[in-house]
């Protein structure tokens, strides 16, 4: 069996991003997801990366090295995220707390890839049966 991890959009901010404390972490962890089987690239993620200042070209570059398998999100998983979204807001949770992380968990979540991010909290709220990996759970 291939092990996929989808990687949250923090992680690409960590490693392409100016330096920070998280950075080794991130790099670390991408590297040895990398080197476990296939990464998995959402649209939601490359959506929020988009956000930077670089280009599309310049991104396609900067991740190259990655070989990211380009996966859409299946409408299963589009519904459960909205699901998760509307049980978080009813519990009181806070707008801060967009849907497209909810649609990266339940993503994550439908395909079974396990997930890296700088998020567990978030994200094993939610969904509980995805494998995460963060500074947390593999120091």
């Amino acid at each position: 069996m291939t092990i996929s991890t989808l990687v949250d959009t923090n992680i690409f901010i960590d490693v392409l991003g100016p330096e920070t404390p998280i950075r080794p972490w991130s790099l670390k962890a991408l590297r040895q997801c990398v080197s476990d089987g296939t990464l998995v690239l959402s649209p939601i993620v490359w959506s929020e990366l988009a956000a930077s200042p670089i280009s599309e070209g310049e991104l396609l570059a900067a991740l190259s090295w990655l070989d990211p398998k380009r996966e859409n999100i299946p409408y299963e998983a589009a519904f459960r995220a909205g699901k998760a979204h509307r049980a978080y807001r009813l519990a009181g949770g806070q707008r801060e707390r967009t849907l497209p992380d909810f649609l990266i968990g339940a993503h994550a979540d439908w395909r079974r890839h396990r997930l890296l991010t700088r998020d567990g909290a978030r994200y094993s709220s939610y969904f509980p049966s995805v494998e995460l990996i963060t500074p947390d759970t593999h120091p």
